[in-house]
Parts: structure tokens; sequence; C-alpha cells
């Protein structure tokens, strides 16, 4: 048995890819285009892994998606594959519609192909699961309801636009089609591995070389934290459980202002590593700018999930904080 996970080389494909292989001995084909945010040596605590295959290349690419598709037959396709950067997307959005909507269209449209070709029985175990965002959802007021399945789609970043667009794609596919695809919208992960430009990173690396810790505005902005491995247990369980159509949302249920995060890394970083002055990290904390568009709140309702299949956080968020700062601190070390 087999399964395709697609933009495996980044943070969340491959914390999933990594816990996988850890408990099971199910053979996981990694496709990935090895984009400045997606690198191999996250996957170096797999070492020589057999049950790992690395295929370099580009979910863009409908040829090369067939022919892995042929190759490996995967019993499932879980998507990781985006740009995902909303600065990025605002400086250039020409990425975010090439690798998120048009990449995911061929990549749709090579499974649906290739599901063609199998017995009745082969689809009805296969699943496509198409990993999204809460953003696609748009942003709430201070006291609004959290997001549900059912919300509507209002985004407001051309990154969050095309996510949006993708997932529209892929819920299409399952309505003409009868394409076995669930889409899962997240809210904000962290963990080790992440891409130093993503805010906890950034908060960490600064902070330890000494700069000053830009938070956008007020820091006013409340996020919904989810820890990734609590999101990759979570895309195990929809994997094994979730109904092909549906909808699911997968929160922290940790709400946080940018400026309290950044706080609460600095305290720990001040247990960890504390400055050669007497100041707390958070000293160094400075109001830049605002994000153009900058959504001011998501929240995420993860009832549906817990529910329907059963799955609830592992981690508890401090604990979890804490071993991503120690990550990054042993990290900096080592740099």
């Amino acid at each position: 048995m087999t399964i395709l996970v697609t933009g495996g080389a980044g943070f969340i494909g491959a914390n999933f890819i990594s816990e996988w292989l850890y408990g099971t001995d199910e053979t996981v084909v990694n496709l990935d285009k090895l984009s400045y945010a997606g690198s191999l040596k996250n996957l170096d605590r797999l070492g020589a892994d057999s049950r790992h295959v690395f295929q370099l290349g580009d979910i863009g690419d409908r040829e090369f998606v067939t022919q892995l598709l042929e190759t490996y037959c995967p019993r499932a396709i879980i998507n990781f594959a985006a740009e995902s950067h909303v600065d990025r997307s605002i400086d250039d959005p020409s990425p975010f519609i090439t690798t998120n909507i048009l990449g995911t269209f061929q990549l749709l449209e090579a499974t649906r192909s290739y599901l063609e070709k199998q017995n009745d029985t082969f689809v009805a175990g296969f699943r496509f699961i198409q990993v999204s965002t809460d953003e696609v959802f748009g942003s709430l007021a201070e006291n609004d309801a959290p997001f549900v399945e059912a919300s509507p789609y209002r985004p407001n970043s051309p990154y969050s636009a095309s996510k949006a667009s993708a997932d529209h794609l892929v819920r299409a596919h399952h309505r003409t089609y009868g394409f076995p695809a669930i889409i899962t919208n997240c809210s904000n992960n962290f963990g080790p591995m992440q891409y130093p430009e993503k805010l906890i990173p950034v908060v960490i690396n600064c902070a330890l070389s000494e700069k000053a810790i830009p938070i956008y505005g007020d820091g006013r902005n409340v996020r919904d934290w989810l820890y990734v491995s609590d999101h990759c247990g979570a895309l195990r369980d929809i994997l094994d459980c979730g109904r092909p159509g549906s909808t699911y949302n997968i929160g922290g249920g940790i709400e946080l202002s940018n400026m309290e995060l950044a706080r609460r890394v600095c305290d720990i970083l001040d247990d960890l590593r504390p400055r050669s002055s007497t100041l707390s990290h958070s000293a160094l904390i400075r109001s830049v700018a605002d994000r153009p568009g900058h959504d001011f709140r998501y929240a995420i309702d993860s009832s549906k999930l817990r529910d329907e299949i059963g799955w609830t956080s592992s981690f508890d968020f401090d604990d979890a904080l804490a071993a991503t700062v120690r990550w990054y601190v042993t990290q900096h070390r080592a740099d």
C-alpha cells in the first residue's frame, strides 16, 4: 500500500511524512518541486528509509504526475503543495495562481484519469485530501463566532483567494465526477522546521540575534494556533474515517493576538537563553507598518471533526510552544 504526499518537503508535509512513517509501514511517495520553502533537510530524520520515495517534480506537470500514479498506484493523495505566505502573495500573486490554482487543477485531472482506469472497489476506498486554510473564510470581528464548515468563503489576500479557488475546484470535481475528495481547513500551524519567514521563527531568530522583533500594526490581530503534530494526527484520522465530499475544520482552539504570542515566545527564550542585559527579549518587540488588507481575527470550530471522527488535540499548547522554541534555539546554535 502506498500514499502520495505532495509538498512533502515543506513544513507541514515533512512533519506529516515523518510521523506517518513512524506509525506505519506504508510507503510514502513524496512529490515536491523544492521551491524556496521546501528542503530535503526537513526529512533528514528519515535517513535512508526505503519507505520514503522522493520524486522531484511539480503538481502542475500533469504528464509527470500521471507517470507517478501509474508507477506507484497510491490509494490516497494528500495535497500539501502550495505557495502559502501572505506577504509574498501581496508582492507577487503570480506563483500563487500557478501553483495553488492551476497546479491543483492539473493534479485533480491527472488523478481523475487515474481513477477511471481502476475498479470500483479501489475507487471506493481512494481518498484525495485537499489541505487548505482558515484564511479562505476571511476575517472575524472580536466577538464573532468561530468559523464552521458552512461559513462563506470571503478571502481577502491573493494567497487566500488562490486557496479558495483550489477548494472550489476540488468541491466541483466531487459534485460533478463523484471524485472522492475531502477538504480540510486548518488554523495557523506552528512547530519545528517551519520556514523562517513565519511569525514564530521570526520572533525567535530576531530575539536570538538581538535584532528588533517586527510585529504588524498594534499587534492585536488574533490567530488560532495549532501544533503541527496535532494537525498531522487529524489528517491521519480524516484519511481513515472522513467522508468523501465533506469538509473538516482543524483548529487548535488557542486564540492569541500576535503581540501576546510574541511575548510568550520571548518569555520562554528568557529562560532558555537569557540576554546579556537584564532586559527581557520582549524589549526587542517593535511595531511596523501593517500589512495591506490584514485580516483581524481567525478562529476555528473543530466540533464536526471531534463529533464525527473523534479527533482531539493530543498536545498541550504551552508544552508544544516551549518544545518548538527549544528546537529553534538548537538550530540557531548549530548555525
